[in-house]
């Protein structure tokens, strides 16, 4: 099947890294990086079927969101939140 060929999943990361320009906020990058690694274990032969294929995928896309949360994430001065209405007084 598709899902069974490693260029598949290493393109649909390349596509999905192309797509996060578009739409910044690392939430793409993170199931790109999961998917370029599936598509590397397909292809040195660890992985064959497609249930551990998408686990992998999940679990590596998790923790490379998290990585890029911690890394790349709200910078100081970002958000500012209000104490106070400016209509109280």
């Amino acid at each position: 099947m598709l899902w069974e060929l490693a260029w598949v999943w290493i393109a649909g990361g390349v596509v999905l890294a192309l797509l996060e320009m578009l739409l910044p906020g690392f939430i793409l990058l993170g199931f790109a990086i999961g998917a370029v690694c599936v598509g590397v274990l397909i292809w040195i032969g660890l992985l064959v079927t497609l249930p551990p294929m998408l686990l992998v995928m999940a679990v590596i896309a998790a923790i490379a969101w998290g990585v890029l949360r911690r890394v790349m994430g709200v910078r100081r001065g970002q958000v500012r939140i209000w104490h106070h209405d400016i209509n109280e007084k």
